[in-house]
């Protein structure tokens, strides 16, 4: 008799997971086979690292911040030319030789930048982040915000026209510098027309002009005074509406300030804007219309706003111009009376820093320095 057949070995644990034999004297034992068709514990911990490194390069490398950038921005002399043109231009009338910098500064503002470009920048020390909405108003396209700062630009150097000629001794007259569409003005004045006088009131400069016009009522008609390029002048009467802005008259007009000179005064630079170069702008036309060099030879950089009578305004950003002017070879710098407590704490080593609240006060300060005598600085 034959024996019988032995029973299959199993193939399979109750599991369902594969296994063989494993002869001895005992006989056959079945032991547990590893499926190397399937990751152990440690290769999915590995495959799921570098899923997420990789999901975290990604949002690094592509996905943008509600952040800007802040840094030191380029500077500029304004005495000098920029691209072979001359920053300040005088035609019509004697100019004198300039030495020396009067150098603006600027800051340099990153948009769209990465989570790793924020990193980089914020770790090299070298700039700072601020939030976005404090630089970009909701809805507010780059292209809009650039257009906003060529108009600051513009009217800094208008301003500083006008501060530059009546520091010099020049007449200032009011004149026409926007027409609001749809207003009672509408029909009746041009941008560029000279301001006589307004209700019968003569008025002296762009103030003088709000002042009166402050004092009037809706529906109440005034005369206003006028001249227009040649022409003679003549006199126009105007029903004022209600000012958008409050209870009195609204004539329609935005007012402005205009040196009256048998000259033109030039200002050609490109891509800047802002209103924070007026001071610098200022001084350099001083200084064409001067005989002698207001810096004394001296390499000397600054900010701040400048309205139409001189008065210089405080700006933001001063820490990065100084970082920038210092770069650029400055050894003074004029800061706007505002911003000296600022300027004090984080002016660079070797950079004296010379307080200023107006045209007057900067063109008084230049000539100190460059007889070697102290003037006016931040911190005394």
């Amino acid at each position: 008799m034959s024996d019988s057949p032995d029973k299959a070995a199993p193939t399979e644990d109750s599991a369902g997971r594969p296994v063989g034999t494993l002869s001895d004297h005992d006989g056959a034992k079945p032991y547990l086979v590893r499926d190397r068709r399937r990751l152990s514990r440690r290769g999915w911990t590995m495959v799921v690292s570098g899923l997420l490194m990789l999901t975290f390069a990604v949002l690094g490398a592509f996905v943008r911040v509600p952040y800007v950038a802040l840094g030191p921005g380029p500077t500029f002399d304004t005495l000098g030319a920029v691209d072979g043109t001359e920053v300040i231009k005088v035609e019509g009338e004697r100019t004198y030789p300039t030495g020396g910098e009067l150098r603006m500064t600027t800051v340099s503002l990153n948009d769209n930048i990465t989570m790793f470009g924020a990193l980089g920048m914020w770790l090299s020390g070298r700039y700072a982040l601020a939030p976005r909405e404090e630089y970009f108003r909701p809805g507010q396209s780059e292209e809009e915000v650039r257009k906003e700062n060529l108009r600051q630009f513009q009217d800094s150097q208008s301003n500083a026209e006008v501060a530059a000629l009546r520091e010099l001794g020049h007449p200032v007259v009011p004149v026409v510098d926007q027409v609001v569409g749809d207003s009672p003005a509408a029909d009746v004045l041009e941008p560029g027309d000279r301001i006589v006088k307004v209700d019968g009131k003569e008025v002296a400069d762009s103030e003088a002009v709000r002042e009166v016009l402050g004092g009037t009522r809706p529906g109440q008609t005034v005369s206003v005074t006028f001249m227009r390029g040649e022409e003679p002048e003549r006199t126009e009467s105007v029903t004022l509406a209600r000012h958008p802005n409050g209870s009195y008259g609204f004539l329609g007009i935005q007012p402005a300030d205009s040196a009256e000179v048998p000259f033109t005064v030039d200002i050609a630079l490109e891509d800047v804007g802002g209103p924070s170069a007026g001071l610098m702008f200022a001084l350099a036309i001083v200084d064409e219309l001067t005989p002698g060099q207001l810096t004394g030879g001296e390499h000397v950089a600054g900010t701040g706003t400048i309205d139409s009578k001189g008065n210089v305004g405080e700006i933001g950003g001063i820490t990065f111009k100084l970082v920038a002017a210092h770069e650029a070879g400055a050894t003074a710098f004029l800061v706007p009376e505002g911003n000296c407590d600022e300027a004090v704490a984080g002016a660079p080593e070797g950079l004296r820093l010379v307080k200023v609240a107006t045209l007057d006060d900067a063109v008084d300060a230049l000539e100190l320095l460059s007889q070697g005598r102290p003037a006016p600085s931040c911190g005394t």
